[in-house]
């Protein structure tokens, strides 16, 4: 039997155990409490955020049951026919609710010839009935409709956030998560719970044991590894142009994603010049990365004696130009090019 993913055993159940949506949680929790229920809600928001998640609580907050709860697919259900058959149903009464909730997911996904049929059960629905639309593109559901809802956007987490959850689902699963493999997963999730939990399953199924460590969460889904990232840092740090470039392509020969391996470049010139600027932040800075990946940013953020913090070693300017790389890699012919250039701009002859 094919096991139950870790988004699906961990989704909120409650308003109280969605993470950082108290914009979106609050005023429906509020509108549950005191009874003023409109008849329907548009969600807008990227993937994996909980979006159908909040949609279930609320039909649960209002007294729907699961007898009187309709989850619709627009990816798949979107033809006028199909709207036409949910909206025939629509007008008799809830099984053994107050409520029928219908939750419309992907709702952009709908005809314009389903919104059209939509539109007027949207303007006159019966009073039993509350729609609930999720959307991951809001500018593509018509105006007409974004009129007749109550719209709530959904925030994207913040990787500190992301990293959190994971940590504490790894928990609850019986792991125990290193920081900075915490750290990596939020990386690779790019704002998404959802895909913060399935890289984590991924992770639990090649783990020998229950210690997750950060080469783990690498070998499991083939993110740079740290090597790469320290083999650049300490040639830009040592002035050394060839070592440098020639880091970068052996990055590219092992494999790596070089978006990905471009943002852990900034990750660790971000910690290196915190570490050195800011010392403050570093107890924060060591919980965050971890011992090992904390003692080699200390070295990088003492600087080049020989250079004394000039040209050879990580700066600001460093920090602009990998910035600079980051702007210019999406449409980069050569996907390493764009840290080539840095390098070179950085390290002239």
């Amino acid at each position: 039997m094919a096991h139950q993913s870790l988004y699906r055993i961990h989704r909120p159940a409650t308003f109280a155990e969605v993470v950082g949506q108290e914009q979106v949680t609050k005023p429906l929790e509020e509108a549950a409490k005191s009874k003023k229920i409109g008849h329907a809600y548009l969600f807008a928001g990227s993937r994996g955020l909980g979006k159908t998640s909040v949609a279930r609580i609320f039909a649960d907050a209002i007294g729907c049951t699961e007898h009187d709860l309709y989850e619709i697919d627009a990816a798949s259900t979107n033809s006028v026919e199909d709207i036409r058959a949910l909206t025939e149903g629509v007008y008799t009464l809830p099984f053994a609710s107050s409520y029928k909730v219908y939750i419309l997911d992907e709702a952009h996904m709908l005809s314009k010839s389903a919104w059209n049929a939509f539109l007027k059960t949207l303007e006159e629905p019966p009073a039993h009935a509350v729609f609930i639309l999720a959307t991951t593109e809001l500018e593509k559901v018509p105006e007409t409709v974004q009129s007749r809802c109550q719209v709530f956007e959904f925030k994207k987490p913040t990787r500190a956030m992301t990293a959190k959850v994971a940590t504490a689902v790894a928990k609850k699963e019986g792991y125990t998560l290193a920081p900075d493999a915490a750290e990596l997963i939020a990386i690779l999730a790019e704002g998404s719970y959802r895909d913060a939990l399935s890289v984590l399953q991924k992770v639990f199924a090649s783990s020998p044991d229950k210690k997750l460590t950060r080469e783990e969460v690498e070998q499991a889904t083939g993110a740079p590894k740290r090597e790469q990232v320290h083999a650049l840092i300490h040639a830009l740090a040592g002035g050394e142009r060839g070592a440098a470039l020639s880091a970068i392509e052996k990055a590219g020969k092992a494999g790596a994603d070089m978006k990905l391996f471009l943002e852990l470049v900034l990750e660790a010139l971000r910690a290196t010049l915190l570490t050195r600027y800011a010392p403050e932040l570093r107890a924060s800075l060591e919980s965050e990365l971890g011992a090992d990946e904390f003692s080699a940013i200390e070295k990088f953020a003492a600087g080049n004696p020989s250079t004394k913090l000039g040209a050879g070693d990580i700066t600001h300017a460093t920090m602009l130009a990998f910035l600079t790389a980051a702007e210019r890699i999406r449409y980069a012919p050569i996907p390493a090019l764009p840290l080539e250039l840095a390098v070179l701009e950085l390290l002239p002859e």
